[in-house]
């Protein structure tokens, strides 16, 4: 049986880039090196590993064979973590950073957010703070973007490409109205919501354009704001879900009720701790993530 041997690093960053951009040429431009290099690097390869990679016969664009298709996601995954690597390296040399900018989903509880950012504050006086607090997409575009270093995201970062993740916890969103509210007259039929105004959180992140994320009504207003949509909740202008800590006292205190609606009793809001694969956290802004994992959101 024959053993392939160990391709080199740079056969297969010079693989991965023919691929990207089409061409020997073309990769030999993007690398600035001369297209007989990128032949001979992608010829000392395929006898590294023991397979033809590329069909070079009968067309002017290179071709991955069948055997090349198969090497092709692990040679993404070796160059991944290759460059996650570096990046961690490239953190940990240049030290503790002098600023942290975070991005958070609206949805997360403002005692969790308050009781972490006192702890950071006391564990890294020399370290400035910028936060955004935004809504679905928006935390997730702030990271990709570079506006933020981390994020503490709803489930929509699970669908981003270039985005890691931890697992933080979650928060349960209920359907609620203003006592007064048609629906808040006991139990409901099921599709009874779709005769009412809903109210919903909505974004201008290109990453949710287009799509409605539990939305059931054929009338709906739609807000960016989550404590504009808990004001006009009050005021009984429509119905719509909102997560339970925001609204604890309200539903104490009588000023918003549960709806009793047999098709949609609620939904588990997900955090997820994020950042971008090739710029990893540094030492405060890890120290911030392993924080928030560290708090049960769950209620």
């Amino acid at each position: 049986m024959l053993n392939p041997g160990t391709p080199t690093y740079d056969q297969l960053r010079i693989f991965l880039t023919v691929i990207e951009t089409g061409s020997f040429a073309a990769a030999g431009r993007q690398l600035n090196r001369a297209t007989s290099v990128i032949s001979y690097g992608i010829a000392n390869l395929e006898a590294q590993l023991g397979l033809t990679l590329f069909d070079r016969e009968g067309t002017r664009r290179p071709t991955l064979t069948p055997a090349g298709q198969s090497v092709l996601a692990e040679a993404h995954a070796i160059a991944e973590g290759m460059d996650g690597l570096r990046a961690k390296v490239k953190g940990l040399l240049q030290g503790l950073e002098p600023e942290v900018s975070v991005a958070v989903d609206v949805m997360l509880p403002s005692a969790w957010l308050g009781a972490t950012l006192n702890a950071f504050s006391r564990e890294f006086p020399t370290v400035a703070l910028r936060l955004h607090v935004e809504a679905l997409g928006a935390v997730a575009a702030h990271v990709l973007d570079g506006r933020a270093m981390i994020g503490v995201s709803g489930p929509l970062a699970a669908e981003v490409e270039g985005i890691e993740r931890v697992s933080l916890g979650s928060v349960p969103l209920v359907p609620v109205a203003a006592p007064d509210h048609p629906l808040a007259r006991g139990k409901l039929r099921p599709g009874a919501g779709r005769e009412h105004i809903q109210l919903v959180l909505t974004d201008r992140s290109p990453l949710t354009a287009g799509r409605d994320f539990s939305v059931v009504s054929d009338r709906t207003w739609r807000l960016a704001d989550l404590g504009a949509k808990h004001a006009l909740l009050r005021e009984g202008i429509g119905w719509g879900h909102m997560p339970v800590p925001l609204i604890e006292a309200d539903l104490i205190a009588g000023t918003l009720v549960k709806l009793d609606m047999p098709d949609h009793t609620g939904v588990t809001y997900r955090f997820d701790g994020i950042w971008r694969r090739d710029t990893p956290p540094g030492p405060a802004a890890n120290w911030l993530i392993q924080r928030f994992s560290g708090k049960s959101l769950t209620c």
